[in-house]
Order: C-alpha cells, then structure tokens, then sequence
C-alpha cells in the first residue's frame, strides 16, 4: 500500500523549459552581480567556500568564484554550491515577483488529491532544497508548501544511486515499498527500483491519458490516472 510520494520537479511536475530557459538564465544573469555586491555576506562566504573545496580550488575574489560557477553551469554540474547560490537568486526573483514556478495542470490536482487522502508529499531534486521550497510557494497555482511535507537534494546523495533512496526511505520512515517514486529520468528509475520503491515514470511528450511500458517501470503520460488510483 502506498503511504508516501516522491516526487521529482524537472520535467515530472513542472516543464523543464522553465528551469532550463527562465531560471538558469535568471541565475546566470545575476551571479557575477550578486557575488560582487555580496562578496563578504556570511551566506556568500560559506557557499564560496564549499565552492572552493569541491573544485579543490582557490576562489579568492568575487570574478574567481564567478568563473567557476558559471563553468559549472556551462557544464551543466549538479554541484551543491552552485544549487545553494542559484537558489539564493531565485529568492529574489521570486519575492519580486519576476519569476513564478510552473506547474503542469494534473500535477496541481494531484497534490490537493493526495494530501487529501491522507498521503505524505515529498520532493527529491538536483535543485536545492531552499530552491524546491521557492519553486512550490511562488508557484502559478500560488503557495502549495502546506501539501508537501519534506524536501531532499543533493546533499541526501545522487539521484542515480540507490543509496539515495534507502536513505530517504530511512529518513521518512517509511518502507521502500510504500513509497511511489514519480520521475522523468529513466536512470533515476533505475535506481529507486533498486531501492526497492514502486516507481512510474512520466514522460511529458506522451498524450495525458498515455499508458505504456518503458524497460523497468510503466511510463505515464501524465498524473492524471494516478489521481483516481491514489486520491
């Protein structure tokens, strides 16, 4: 019996076209901007120096930490540093009101389902998890941070490990096996299988009503046939 939902963001409940062409832009724009007006900031110097420790580099000005985040993101690196940085930028956009998060219309009703029927939200994202939290309370259905009951990034771990999964397992206290993982990335399927979590993967690209196999799980179009299963 299912007790608790992990929930990926990119591409599962949200279009990876906001994150990729509205929130990494966003980021991008205001880094050097933010590292230089921000450069003695307690926050600034703690995430700067986890910087410097995971590239095994020195990052002693504002345009040395600039040049390594930007490569980070050029290389597209799921480097906790560089999450906690861009989601200190989000922040801002969010509260001014720049930025609002998307969310695909089925994933807005299966949240209010779900929690409705007693189940336990949870999110696990390569975003960190002050960016996840930003993500759900300036969403375009506006504040959903009261559905979801917990939060999980890089720092439990990759997403691609099994280990990640026992440990959030662990952490919610709640078997692997009463845990449904929801996620676009097939090798996150693969991992979370290994886990021993029930896992469908949703593929955007398909038709909302889509059913069908896809290697180790059933791939989904949408939510829509779980919020009657589960709600």
């Amino acid at each position: 019996m299912i007790k608790a939902i992990l929930i990926d963001i990119e591409g599962t409940v949200g279009d990876i076209a906001f994150v990729r062409e509205v929130l990494f832009p966003y980021a991008r724009k205001h880094l050097s901007e933010t590292l230089h007006q921000r450069w003695r900031d307690p926050e600034i110097i703690a995430i700067v120096a986890d910087a410097a420790r995971a590239g095994s580099n020195t990052l002693p000005s504002p345009q040395a930490a600039a040049a390594q985040f930007l490569a980070w993101m050029d290389q597209d690196q799921k480097v906790t540093p560089l999450k906690t940085l861009q989601g200190m930028i989000w922040r801002e956009g969010y509260a001014s009101g720049e930025l609002k998060a998307h969310l695909y219309p089925d994933a807005i009703e299966a949240f209010g389902a779900w929690r409705k029927n007693g189940l336990s939200l949870f999110i696990y994202s390569s975003g960190s998890i002050e960016a996840q939290k930003l993500y759900f309370a300036h969403s375009v259905a506006g504040d959903l941070t009261s559905a979801i009951s917990g939060y999980f990034d890089t720092t439990t771990g990759p997403k691609t490990d099994p280990e990640s999964y026992a440990k959030i397992s662990a952490a919610i206290e709640t078997p692997p096996a009463s845990i449904l993982f929801l996620t676009d990335a097939p090798g996150e399927v693969t991992a979370a299988t290994k886990a021993g979590l029930q896992v469908r993967r949703i593929d955007r690209t398909q038709a909302t009503a889509f059913v069908g196999e896809g290697g180790d799980t059933t791939v989904l179009g949408s939510f829509a046939g779980l919020i009657q299963a589960l709600g």
